[in-house]
Parts: C-alpha cells; structure tokens; sequence
C-alpha cells in the first residue's frame, strides 16, 4: 500500500511537469567583517572589531502557464548572537518573499504579496543584495508587457489596531504608488519613474501623511566599445518636518570595453544637499529604497542608513574589472565631496575610497570574494561624521556564497 502511495505521488508531481515547474534552491552566505573605520571615521583609540555574519535562504518557485508563485524563507543571523541551546522563540525564520503571480491576460499580469523590486540601475529601488537581510515590500503590482512595459505599484501599511488608523512603522512609508515606463531595443534602454512616498507624521493626536514625489529616468545606449548609462531624478513636496522638498540625483557614466573580459568605467554622480545654514528648505535628495551600497563606495559612508537630509554628495569614480577564467578582480576609486556647503570655513572635499574585490568561482554554486576598502578622509568627513581621519579608517572583509539547486 505505501508503495501504491508513492507511486501515486511521484506521478502527480512529475507526472504533471510538461504544463508546471516546481524547483527548490538555498543560498548560504556567511561574511566575516574587519572593521575599523566602516560607514563613518573611526576614533584615534578606537579598536577594530571583527564580527561573522550569516544569511541562509530557502526558495521555492512553482511555475506554470497561467501562474507563478515563490516563497523564500530567510535566517539572517550574527555568529554568537544566539545561544546554542535555543528554544528558537525569539530567533524565527522569516519570510522575505512570499507572492502569487497570475496572468490576467496575454499581456497583463498581477503580482502580489512581498517581494523585492528591482528597477533599472536600483538606485530608487533594489533589493539591497548586499545586506545580509535584503529588501522586500508588501505590495500589489501591475505588469503590462508589451513593446513599452508598464508597471504600477501599490502597498499601504497598517498595523494590527482595527480602532485606528495609525501606523507606527517599522517601515519609511506608510502609502506608497510607482509607475515605471519601459522601452528596450538593441539600440538603448530607456525608462521612466514616478513614485509618490507617503511618510506617517504625527501632528497632535492625529497622525497625518506627508507625500514626496521621485520622478526622473534613466538611460542606456550602447555604442560599439564604449556604453552611455544615465539618470536624473527630481523630488518635491514634503518631508517629515514639514519642509518644502526641492532636490535632485544626476548621474553620468561611460564604461569601455577593453577586452571581451576587461572594462574601464567613468563616472560622476551628484546628489544635492541642504546648505548648512538654509533651514526653510529641504535640498537634500534621497535615494529612498534603492541599493545604495553599489553606488557610491562599498564602506558605506554616505546613504546606507545615513547622511540623509545631509550636505548631499558629489562622487567621481573610475573602476577597473576584468576576469580570467574563474577569477574575477574590480578596483574602483572614489573622490567625494559635498553637494551643499559644510560651513563658512570647511572645504566641500571629503575625502578619497579605494575599494578592492576579488572573486573567485570553486564551483558551480560555491564562490569566495574577498574585498579591501580605505578611505582617506578629510577635516571636513570629520565635521561631518567625527572620528578622525588619521586614524587609519579601513575594512575588509571575506565572504563565501553557496548556492545549491535541491529540485
């Protein structure tokens, strides 16, 4: 009889497989960290730290004609953090993804659920790859799909109070609407964005919402060796005091191949910022849900959980990749200054990052990276972050990334 049953199992599920797909996948990911003078300037005195992280991720995807669904079960973890005999009450695992897609049409089709959002270059909104815990939002999307794509965007947050309606986060927005046009051909990719972020104020007792607006595009054009990548983004309305909101993001960049494996990247990148005496007007642009980590220094000095409603920024880069085999190598170099005036006296230059990364495949699902980052700060990073610039600011870090197929 138990074989019977199984027998009778194993023809549903891959009896089925010509009309639907089911595939199981994990990633491990532990990150030891050096640290000393990481995201902001360390103290004369200030000792490094070391510490070993770790994500572990469980995915499961189904697919057929009409419908996809995925659930990713996440475990985000500091090594040590956690005592080793746990009842596990306090330690859960957590859902980082969990959405049904279903098509409504040949062209149209409704995604629903938490999920990540990954647009363009990521700078309004990625998944922060980089972050052990990642991103994901609790939305409802629209995807048209045709020569133009057309996404829409919805999520409003509340909490479990059915008496009020009053959101007390965790998260930035308690409304938030996008709209992202798209055209791609062989010749350019071109996009449009506009987002409206709706951020719960309280004014009194009763909580009110303060909308800003994020509009702008971005571009691709290819041409022969050389390949033009390009945003501007605008934002206005409000901010949480109240401020009239009035910034922009600029960003230009051209990458030469030198090779098939080797390429030279140039680019410049301006996010405004508030003068330090302006107080009746907000300037200082921010990149709200994007992957900020990939854009301006991997130490993280300036909008990863920071410099926000600051004295912007202003970042000229040039990066170096190129590969051989199974060995990748990425030098980068950054020159920072501010956007906005520090003060009467301080010079706009923050200061220089060198950020190294060398990567290394083992095998088809195992890879090792291995990164260095220095940052030779200013007398004005010091006003801006405190710390000292003398104090030998570095971190580095090695990271091994597993990524098994189970199904």
């Amino acid at each position: 009889m138990r074989k019977l049953l199984f027998i009778g199992v194993c023809g549903l599920l891959f009896g089925s497989q010509v009309k639907a797909q089911f595939s199981l996948s994990g990633e491990l990911r532990p990150r030891t960290e050096y640290s000393h003078g990481y995201s902001t300037l360390a103290a004369e005195d200030q000792d490094p730290s070391l510490f070993t992280s770790q994500r572990t991720r469980l995915n499961f995807d189904y697919k057929m004609d009409l419908l996809k669904v995925a659930v990713v079960l996440q475990d985000v973890r500091m090594w040590g953090n956690q005592a080793q005999q746990v009842a596990n009450e306090e330690k859960a695992t957590s859902i980082h993804q969990a959405w049904a897609e279903m098509n409504l049409s040949k062209s149209l089709a409704l995604k629903v659920g938490r999920q990540e959002l990954n647009y363009d270059d990521q700078r309004i909104l990625g998944n922060v790859g980089w972050a052990q815990q990642g991103r994901s939002h609790d939305v409802a999307l629209f995807k048209y799909a045709k020569k133009l794509n057309i996404h829409f965007g919805i999520a409003h947050h509340e909490t479990g109070n059915r008496k009020n309606n009053l959101y007390e986060g965790p998260d930035a927005y308690k409304d938030l609407q996008f709209l992202w046009l798209n055209r791609k051909t062989d010749n350019f990719n071109f996009s449009v964005l506009f987002l409206n972020n709706g951020k719960p104020v309280m004014e009194g007792t009763e909580q009110k919402s303060k909308y800003s607006q994020t509009f702008g595009t971005h571009v691709e054009v290819p041409v022969d060796k050389v390949a033009f990548t390009g945003h501007l983004y605008f934002q206005t309305g409000e901010d949480g005091a109240n401020k009239s909101l009035n910034a922009y993001n600029l960003m230009a960049e051209a990458t030469y191949k030198v090779s098939e494996k080797s390429q030279f990247l140039l680019g410049y990148e301006i996010l405004s910022g508030t003068d330090y005496n302006q107080t009746e007007e907000n300037k200082s642009f921010a990149p709200l849900y994007g992957t900020n980590h990939k854009f301006n220094g991997f130490m993280d000095y300036f909008f990863v959980g920071n410099h926000q409603n600051n004295v912007g920024l202003s970042d000229a880069y040039l990066k170096f990749a190129t590969s051989k085999n199974k060995t990748a190598f990425n030098a980068d170099v950054h020159f920072f200054s501010s956007a906005a005036k520090i003060s009467d006296t301080a010079d706009n230059y923050l200061g220089t990052e060198l950020d190294l990364t060398l990567t290394q495949t083992i095998n088809p699902v195992t890879k090792i990276a291995l990164g260095y980052s220095q940052m030779f700060g200013s007398e004005s990073l010091e006003i801006l972050k405190g710390g000292s610039k003398g104090a030998f600011n570095n971190w580095a870090y090695v990271m091994i990334s597993v990524t098994p197929k189970f199904l």
